[in-house]
């Protein structure tokens, strides 16, 4: 499979995934809003890199990779790699705790996580899912 088909598979399943970020949303379900979002994000931003011939590394936060690769985007999508990178930072950062809690303070993930945050994730996922699918033809 080429690189280019993958990464507009990565994006087409990031877009009927936000269907349950939506859905999660719509139940109150705050954290697992935050935990989907993520994983839109990063499918999303996996398949942005992609497009441009990058494998990108097997972990959740592909920061790293956007910067070093911005050379290879559009020049339109390099605008947006700081606030792309700034996303995939914080929002792989909020993974966890959106799936398993914190133990140490004893806190499930819908203790730990608002409407506001499920928002925000959501602001980002939209954002990230609007600037990645204009690399699609």
């Amino acid at each position: 499979m080429t690189a280019s088909r993958m990464g507009t598979q990565y994006i087409e399943e990031a877009r009927c995934r936000m269907d349950l970020v939506r859905l999660a949303s719509e139940k109150k379900r705050y954290a697992a809003v935050v935990r989907e979002a993520q994983e839109c994000v990063e499918l999303f931003l996996k398949g942005a890199i992609r497009l441009v011939a990058v494998e990108p590394a097997r972990v959740h936060d592909v920061s790293g990779v956007l910067r070093n690769e911005r050379a290879r985007f559009p020049d339109w999508f390099r605008t947006h790699v700081d606030r792309l990178a700034v996303i995939s930072e914080e929002m792989a950062g909020d993974r966890g705790l959106a799936f398993y809690g914190d133990e140490n303070e004893e806190k499930g993930p819908q203790e730990l996580f608002d409407e506001t945050d499920a928002r925000r994730a959501m602001e980002n996922m939209e954002f990230v899912a609007l600037v990645c699918g204009k690399l699609l033809p």
